[in-house]
């Protein structure tokens, strides 16, 4: 099957946010892929499930072993139905039904030569280690990549050998470089000159490059890929030009990414000279600990016929001698590797090595899946060649008794209910509620709410949201796990009161998700495929939601739009009627609007601006006024042979048809015989367009009577028709997203700049956050091993954990969270976390008992303010007024403030503090006020 008819066949909408993360090319080679998995306990059920979402061709399971209790804890496939089948077999049908795309099969003999052959990819999981010398050397010898993935307890191991010579095509998940040429020269060698001064900094020596949409130096025009060399001015050498025709203007420079080569070690080799993923000396000793621990427990398992039970101090100690015994580890050149075995880490390992845990099979499960498709679409750089990821600050600290083996012997759990968080749990009591959560709906998520809940476990979207639902926590002293991923990448923190630092945005990531472009770049300057974006959504806006809005808006209000003032008629006419006379009534009408659409905007447009600021304008300071960030546009020329040209006329047409009720179109060839009927709009037809002072305004400035009489006659039929129907943008609605994509475009195509292909329109349009199964499963994983600590007895700020991840760099670092920052005043301490309660009494406090009862608290005199306002002061009265507020409750002074009772179930009332005669601003501790 060629490429073509592959492509033909994927499902983008079913993998749309997948082929963010990884393109359509590696998602063509996954299509096609055979994998063979080995295992279906915690670790494997979270490779398959995520190797079926993610679309591989086919995977094939192999587990003939019976299901018994203790797969319950960690394989979310099997339930007690399925005692005694084998894991295979009864985890295939589920597996199954996550993705119809994907074949699942099931090999029920042994593992031979034969059988590996039919492979791209073989996993291991929960395999003795004589199996995976075993099956590693076979795979070795015939170029199948082979992965062993498992977890013991709080600990797991990931080994992959891709082959001694395996061609990554596409290393980092980064975009290749796209910058904007200002100039070329002509010469040996030839300097090419951006328009952007930053860009140049992103550019390094020997980077290959090539060209696109140049004009005059056409050879360099789809070129083969050159290398580059950054001079200090920031320009690039691109070699010898000399020949090429003279350069004229516009083109894009593009990064071609360059392929690398790995060469893994074979297992038999690796196991005793291992290439550990780590990012300091410590970890690398913390891993090969860890290495020498797995190894002893397969020596035990080999010894004793079973693992270590669990808790066992015995069985521990036995552990510990024979990681003592192993020989010693070399190190990348051969030589032995003089490490102290960490006794103290091996026998943490052994004693907790019998559990499963579901958080510590997503987290391996994701990072092993991801490695399959690294090898199947060769994109991203494989581990080299050992992962060792422990949670073993999960246990309980060293001062506390380890628990007794009897305490942790297996028990059966009930797993049969509809919901899928029933059927894994039957008694789970799960509470789903459809409110959003945010300021319109505190009084559902008020005090009642989270007076019930334990702690709060959140993965939003937005940094807004974030925030909001962090503070909702610091008010209630709740501990927050905040999880989030973004294609590759992940995080997962934990926030607990008095313990650690409350949740702050990254300043980086909070600041992009609230940026915005200045009104005139975007309208007249544009500069960057961001700018043309931001351009074509904005037109989305105002032709097809703003437009209809406003005129159901008069027909509703008044039946005439003589109310109106002339420059406001004429921004109507201009986008709800454009080159029409009257309410459109067929589709060639639908289609005549869109084509006097697209010459306004990108011809007409044009023209009238370039008629204002010739390209040749020189300011009164001797600088050119188009120089610089700001480009020279220049008008294009309809051409429906074109694709973008058509397919911004088609989609116009369908939504302005939408917005009138009208049936559309999608036959593009009867649209362009249409086309090659129409004539093109007059200019007096089109809308003013610009002031010298760029500020839109009325081309008709000087109304006459008879002028304004016409414009409104035109526009009374709005009035005596149906209402419009407003569209507001979907990122899933094709003709939303081609409107966009096609304006944006064509805006890149005015101003020379490289443009966004549909599928970074749409994400960046839509906000869409790029996803990928294996970093969600890896991040879930994470936060359910701080929810041990969070549940569990109080634990010191040591035990917690914030983790990050780069699934794609290879690249998992977790530290300690800092504590909360001290704030002082005077003799005054408090943390985030603080904050001062006072009951209200019976009966309820006056102001004057407050104000003492709050000073006997800090000792400090203040004043008290709610939602901002002045609420209070305690001193700096008049008599008069100390006697009228002094006595008076605190609720009824309340009410006056803020025109506002007590909600229903509020239980307090929070009052702002500030130090009386102090003129810098100081944020106290909130008071709660209990009613």
């Amino acid at each position: 099957m060629d490429v073509l008819e592959t492509s033909k066949l994927l499902d983008e909408e079913l993998y749309s946010r997948q082929l963010y993360v990884l393109g359509l090319p590696a998602m063509q080679r996954i299509q096609r892929a055979k994998v063979l998995l080995s295992g279906l306990q915690g670790v494997g059920a979270e490779v398959a499930k995520n190797l079926v979402l993610m679309g591989v061709g086919s995977l094939t399971l192999h587990d003939p072993h019976p299901t018994c209790w203790s797969d319950l804890s960690a394989q979310f496939f099997l339930s007690e139905q399925d005692l005694g089948r084998s894991r295979a077999e009864a985890s295939q049908e589920l597996l199954a039904k996550l993705n119809g795309a994907v074949q699942v099969c099931i090999h029920t003999g042994d593992i031979t030569e034969d059988l590996l052959l039919d492979f791209q990819v073989v996993v291991l999981t929960a395999s003795e280690l004589q199996e995976q010398l075993k099956v590693g050397t076979i795979c070795h010898k015939h170029g199948v990549c082979f992965l062993v993935a498992d977890t013991r307890g709080l600990v797991g191991q990931l080994f992959c050998d891709f082959g001694e010579d395996f061609t990554v095509q596409d290393p980092t998940e980064a975009e290749p470089l796209v910058a904007a040429i200002q100039h070329i020269s002509q010469g040996s060698p030839g300097i090419l000159t951006l328009r952007e001064e930053a860009d140049a900094h992103r550019f390094n020596n020997g980077d290959l490059v090539t060209f696109s949409g140049i004009e005059g130096m056409v050879e360099l025009n789809g070129c083969a890929p050159r290398p580059l060399h950054v001079q200090r001015d920031g320009t690039l050498e691109i070699g010898d030009t000399t020949t090429f025709s003279h350069y004229l203007r516009g083109g894009a420079v593009t990064e071609v990414k360059r392929p690398k080569t790995v060469s893994h070690e074979p297992l038999d080799t690796a196991l005793f000279q291992p290439r550990v993923v780590a990012q300091s000396p410590q970890e690398v000793h913390r891993a090969h600990c860890l290495h020498q621990a797995f190894h002893a427990l397969h020596k035990f398992q080999q010894l004793h016929g079973r693992p270590p039970k669990p808790w066992d101090p015995v069985d521990a100690e036995m552990v510990v001698d024979l990681a003592q015994a192993l020989e010693s580890l070399k190190g990348t050149e051969g030589e032995p590797l003089e490490e102290q075995l960490d006794k103290a880490l091996v026998r943490r390992v052994a004693l907790s090595s019998a559990g499963g845990l579901s958080p510590m099979a997503a987290v391996l499960g994701a990072v092993a899946a991801q490695e399959v498709l690294k090898a199947v679409s060769k994109k991203f750089m494989p581990l080299d060649q050992w992962l060792y990821f422990d949670a073993l600050d999960c246990l309980p600290e060293d001062e506390e008794p380890f628990p007794n083996p009897e305490d942790y012997a297996p028990r059966p759990k009930a797993e049969v209910a509809a919901e899928a968080a029933r059927r894994l749990n039957s008694d789970l009591q799960v509470t789903p509620l459809t409110y959003q959560l945010d300021l319109t709906t505190e009084h559902i998520y008020g005090d009642n709410f989270f007076s019930s809940v334990d702690g709060v476990a959140a993965a939003l979207d937005s940094f807004q949201a974030r925030r909001y639902v962090a503070a909702r926590c610091t008010h209630y002293l709740k501990p927050l796990l905040e999880a989030g991923t973004k294609g590759t990448l992940g995080s997962a923190c934990v926030f607990i009161p008095h313990v650690t630092e409350d949740y702050r945005a990254p300043a980086s990531a909070a600041a992009s998700e609230d940026a915005s472009y200045p009104v005139c770049t975007v309208r007249h300057f544009p500069s960057t495929t961001e700018h043309t974006l931001q351009w074509a959504r904005d037109e989305f806006e105002g032709l097809f939601h703003l437009s209809a809005e406003t005129v159901n808006c008069h027909q509703q209000a008044l039946t005439s739009l003589a109310h109106l003032d002339e420059s406001q008629v004429l921004t109507v006419q201009q986008v709800v009627l454009g080159v029409l006379r009257q309410r459109p009534q067929t589709w060639r009408d639908c289609v005549l609007w869109a084509l006097g659409q697209w010459q306004l905007c990108f011809h007409y447009g044009i023209t009238q601006l370039l008629s204002r600021f010739p390209p040749d304008k020189v300011l009164e300071n001797g600088t050119r006024f188009w120089s610089g960030p700001k480009q020279c546009p220049r008008p294009l020329e309809f051409d429906a042979s074109q694709d973008t040209h058509l397919l911004y006329v088609l989609a116009a047409a369908n939504l302005y048809a939408q917005m009138h009720g009208l049936p559309g179109s999608r036959d593009q060839t009867v649209l362009r015989r249409l086309l090659k009927l129409l004539p093109l709009p007059d200019p007096q037809d089109l809308a003013p367009i610009f002031s010298s002072d760029l500020k839109l305004a009325s081309a008709y400035a000087e109304f006459g009577p008879e002028q304004s009489k016409q414009l409104h006659e035109a526009l009374e039929i709005w009035t005596v028709g149906p209402p419009l129907e407003p569209l507001t943008f979907e990122k899933d609605n094709d003709f939303h997203v081609d409107f966009v994509a096609a304006a944006a475009s064509l805006r890149a195509q005015n101003y020379g700049i490289p443009p966004a292909d549909r599928t970074k329109t749409k994400r960046i349009v839509g906000q869409i956050t790029p996803a990928i199964a294996t970093t969600t499963a890896a991040v879930a994983g994470l936060v359910g091993l701080e929810l041990y600590k969070v549940v569990g007895s109080p634990r010191p700020r040591s035990a917690f954990r914030h983790s990050y991840l780069n699934l794609a760099e290879n690249y998992f670092s977790r530290w300690v969270p800092h504590a909360p920052a001290i704030q002082k005043f005077h003799h005054w301490k408090w943390t985030c976390w603080d904050r001062l309660e006072v009951p209200a009494g019976q009966p309820e406090r006056t102001l004057e008992s407050l104000l003492a009862h709050v000073q006997k608290l800090n000792g400090l005199r203040v004043r008290m303010l709610l939602h901002g306002k002045a609420l209070l002061y305690s001193a700096g009265w008049s008599p008069e007024k100390q006697d009228q507020h002094l006595s008076r409750r605190v609720t009824d002074l309340v009410l006056e403030v803020t025109r506002q009772v007590p909600k229903p179930g509020q239980r307090v009332l929070v009052l702002e503090l500030s130090y009386e005669g102090e003129k810098e601003d100081v944020t106290f501790p909130p008071l709660h006020y209990k009613l």
